[in-house]
């Protein structure tokens, strides 16, 4: 049902000037899920009150919920035609008068981690880019087809929503930044292992793929939870942040539909903050993040760290070992030349780490595990609040190239999940002392002593652009020499 309803909105969202890349498209059919979601959402507490004896109140005002302005209904049930707009009414009003009633939740919300301001923020970000009130009135007519009352329905909601999200990931421009795989996600929560009562922060959140799957983990691994417990997950568990509006409004949308109804989250540029200002009560018990990387951040905001440089991910390193709680665990993806660069915040980074955290496991991913990215990464798993003894590596090998019609799945990290336990030396295991480590570079390259030093595999792309650098490199030196002739 869902599948074609949204294949549904592609095809029609294709038509639209406004709308040209599949981040477009997500945008787009993400604030109208998110207002049918709403009603389904309200019309549940509403049923739910009057079991108890109780009124409720809803959140929006009768003209702005979805079953008055985008499908009303006559006696029958069925769409009644000839209370619903369309065209450029239809547009007129979601423009002049939806979005900027919903723009005002922000301001009237009693807090921040109220599903009000989380409606006000979203549709202070999000623009409506449907020019075409008869398009919109067919993307409406089939969103409106769509059910969210069982788990059933809102588990294969979410699902298809993710898939949503890793086609983004895959458009092109900046969707890849959203998207990290899911069984490495679900990896990396395995062994980081929360429990309920622990906070969990991602200041880098994205499409909120690791908090959406913490909660499935926390859900899977405590079936027998008191309402005590649910309560904890929903309001005193999940908290991050996020620079970009469209990934903020994604991340919403994605949490909301796995079942978090009002995430502690915040829209706000997480490097802006000075590491001297974190307090106690700004710390976690867990950061599970991928930080953007390859960036190069202004030198005002490198102002806000001690060890000083552009490259972004390392400034996000920093400051998750600033926001882990004494004992806090931490599993971090990066870009794996962080094990090896000599540069000076490099080496002061990588001693830090080794000295104020127990860096105790790497996972060294393959190249291909983050589809259309050029770098290959590595995952870092650490306590904070003891130094790092020995370290434990995994070169992930899953025996061939990944790649978009062949990505990673939850059996190529199954091994690892295993070994893991007890940090087992295998052909693709082994540990390394931190006493015997280079105390001037703190160098921690993957070098497998089973396999010889890592190879990197390049792109054919990589190799001919080498080739062809070094021809115009012959080609100088020979011109040189023929003038000196």
């Amino acid at each position: 049902m869902f599948e074609q309803a949204f294949r549904n909105i592609d095809d029609v969202l294709r038509k639209e000037a406004g709308c040209t890349t599949e981040l477009d498209y997500t945008e787009q059919s993400s604030w109208l899920l998110f207002l049918k979601y709403l009603e389904g959402l309200e019309e549940d507490k509403a049923a739910e009150a009057a079991l108890e004896g109780r009124k409720y109140t809803y959140i929006l005002d009768k003209p702005y919920r979805w079953e008055s302005w985008a499908a009303p209904k006559d006696a029958d049930g069925k769409l009644d035609h000839l209370k619903s707009q369309t065209g450029d009414d239809l547009i007129d009003f979601v423009n002049g008068r939806l979005f900027p009633y919903l723009q005002g939740f922000k301001r009237k919300a009693t807090g921040p981690n109220t599903i009000e301001y989380k409606i006000g923020e979203i549709f202070g970000e999000i623009k409506n880019r449907i020019q075409s009130g008869y398009n919109l009135r067919e993307i409406i007519d089939h969103i409106d087809e769509l059910r969210f009352q069982s788990q059933s329905e809102k588990h294969e909601l979410s699902h298809l929503y993710e898939a949503k999200i890793k086609n983004m990931g895959n458009a092109g421009r900046n969707g890849g930044e959203y998207y990290t795989p899911r069984p490495l996600i679900r990896a990396i929560i395995t062994v980081v292992h929360p429990q309920i009562g622990e906070t969990i922060y991602d200041g880098a959140l994205g499409s909120a793929g690791f908090h959406c799957e913490s909660f499935e983990y926390l859900k899977r691994t405590n079936p027998k939870r008191t309402t005590a417990q649910d309560r904890t997950l929903q309001e005193r568990t999940f908290y991050g942040k996020e620079k970009k509006s469209l990934a903020y409004v994604i991340a919403i949308m994605n949490m909301i539909l796995h079942g978090i109804e009002a995430p502690n989250i915040v829209h706000t540029n997480t490097l802006a903050e000075n590491l001297a200002d974190v307090q106690e009560k700004d710390r976690h018990h867990i950061v599970v993040a991928n930080p953007p990387f390859g960036g190069n951040e202004r030198k005002e905001v490198q102002q806000n760290f001690p060890i000083r440089t552009g490259e972004t991910a390392f400034l996000f390193l920093q400051h998750f070992i600033k926001v882990l709680k004494a004992g806090g665990r931490a599993g971090i993806v990066i870009k794996n030349t962080f094990l090896s660069n000599t540069d000076n915040a490099s080496v002061s980074l990588r001693q830090k780490l080794l000295d104020e955290c127990n860096l105790h496991t790497v996972l060294d991913c393959p190249g291909g595990t983050f589809q259309g990215a050029g770098v290959k990464t590595v995952v870092l798993f650490f306590e904070k609040g003891a130094p790092t003894r020995r370290v434990w590596f995994y070169q992930l090998d899953p025996g061939r190239n990944l790649g978009k019609t062949n990505p990673l799945n939850d059996a190529d990290l199954t091994e690892f999940i295993q070994l893991q336990k007890t940090k087992a030396n295998s052909p693709k295991s082994w540990s390394v002392d931190v006493a015997a480590i280079d105390k001037t570079t703190f160098d921690l390259s993957v070098k497998n002593p089973n396999g010889g030093e890592e190879v990197a595999h390049r792109s054919p792309r990589e190799i001919m652009k080498e080739i062809a650098a070094l021809d115009a490199e012959s080609a100088e030196v020979l011109g040189k020499i023929k003038a000196l002739l």
